[in-house]
């Protein structure tokens, strides 16, 4: 069984931690480290949802 890494949605390395995820209107974004999350919401800081619309997004969802 092969498996298969994620790599960060920045620099392109694998994902070797978790927990470095950015909600954005594109869908979730993944991230090997802080320093590669934080220039990404740097550079699309107009993509990047902030709480109220995660909030109003998952009780979309849910219904």
């Amino acid at each position: 069984m092969s498996e298969t890494k994620k790599t960060c949605d920045l620099c392109g390395l694998p994902i070797e931690v978790s927990g470095f995820t950015l909600k954005t209107q594109q869908g979730s974004k993944g991230f090997c480290c802080e320093g590669c999350l934080g220039i990404y919401q740097m550079l699309h800081e107009d993509q990047v949802m902030n709480e109220s619309e995660k909030f109003k997004e998952n009780n979309h969802e849910s219904r």
